[in-house]
């Protein structure tokens, strides 16, 4: 194992120290985003709602039974509302679906 000297005890020190730092203020950030309008234009383009049960399956023939935004790979969240890759800036419910849903690998 190499020994670190003070110099880069210090920097390795300041970069764990940003790093815990930083991270609560990305959390609270996330939870300060609005929930997507489902009636704004680009959530009306994409079908997204916030409860997937009221999708329309005549529409949206891609939609499969237990499709949720919880399981789609774009959603980053926690268990009612998340951020999402398409929705930069706002929140998604957990429950919601939209036809860029990608079915989580596993």
């Amino acid at each position: 194992m190499k020994k670190l000297n003070r110099r880069e005890f210090a920097r390795t020190c300041a970069g764990l120290t940003a790093v815990a730092l930083t991270t609560p203020a990305l959390l609270v950030q996330a939870a300060d985003m609005p929930h997507v309008d489902p009636e704004s234009a680009q959530a009306k383009a994409l079908g997204y709602t916030h409860d997937a049960t009221t999708v329309d399956t005549g529409k949206y023939a891609n939609f499969v039974a237990g499709s949720h935004c919880a399981n789609c790979q774009l959603y980053q969240g926690g268990d009612e509302w998340g951020g999402c890759g398409i929705f930069p800036g706002q929140q998604v419910a957990a429950g919601g679906w939209c036809s860029a849903y990608a079915k989580k690998a596993g």
